[in-house]
């Protein structure tokens, strides 16, 4: 069982930037590879970035693509997003969430990941 725990939510304004952190629990990290997703109110839950286990890949929404940088340490366990030059329209709950490297399925797939933390709240005010 993996716990993962996101960090580094807020309030911030348009065209601000904010660093989400996801630590997770298990030594064999490097065997997972990580996603966030998100999930504005009354929406449902979308997929905004994933990386490869070893850090080679990452996969990004076109909505983010420019603005977002997910990367991943390894030694400290620990998956970012570097959020920038952010929108109100990128308020939502953001969802950290774990996949084990062999599984099928697109890493924009919510179903194809293991292990979800609990959620941090990103509100962007205009």
């Amino acid at each position: 069982q993996v716990q993962l725990v996101e960090s580094g939510g807020g309030l911030v304004q348009a065209g601000g930037s904010l660093r989400l952190s996801c630590a997770a629990s298990d030594r064999t990290f490097s065997n997972y590879a990580m996603g966030w997703f998100r999930q504005a109110p009354g929406k449902e839950r979308e997929f905004a970035a994933a990386i490869s286990p070893l850090g080679g890949n990452t996969y990004y929404t076109d909505s983010v693509k420019g603005r977002f940088t997910i990367s991943r340490d390894n030694v400290k366990n620990t998956v970012y997003l570097q959020m920038n030059t952010l929108k109100p329209e990128d308020t939502a709950v953001y969802y950290c969430a774990a996949r084990y490297a062999g599984n099928s399925g697109s890493y924009s797939d919510y179903k194809a990941y293991n292990y979800w933390g609990q959620g941090t709240q990103v509100t962007v005010s205009s």
